[in-house]
């Protein structure tokens, strides 16, 4: 019987695919980066304010400033991805060294561990 070799990475149209998905959902974060942003401004420009919703008002902007923070986090993460699409690494797991499961790249597309990558990962921290 001849077995085909294992696939060593995503074909230039599967690149393409997960491209698009990528700039979607940068483009998304970026959206919700600058909804956050304009929240956290508007916030800063509001006319004096009772003591009370003041400490409210502070606590919100700080919530705001972590998501918007999250959000630049995601969008950097996925402009990586487009970089190891351009590549053509993107898809392979850095631990294994094998193709990440197109399932998993589709609903985390920024990853770099496959799940037997992940799991390795953590062992070798908990061995620290």
């Amino acid at each position: 019987m001849n077995e085909s070799p294992e696939k060593v990475r995503y074909s230039d149209d599967e690149l393409q695919e997960f491209k698009q998905l990528i700039l979607e959902k940068i483009e998304v974060a970026k959206q919700n980066y600058d909804h956050l942003m304009g929240t956290i401004q508007k916030d800063e420009s509001a006319p004096g304010v009772k003591a009370l919703e003041d400490g409210a008002a502070t606590m919100s902007k700080e919530h705001a400033s972590e998501n918007a923070e999250r959000q630049m986090m995601f969008i950097k993460k996925l402009q990586g991805a487009l970089v190891r699409i351009e590549q053509k690494t993107y898809g392979v797991c850095r631990v294994t060294g094998k193709l990440i499961p197109k399932g998993r790249l589709m609903a985390v597309p920024h990853t770099t561990l496959s799940v037997e990558g992940k799991e390795i990962e953590a062992k070798q921290k908990k061995r620290r």
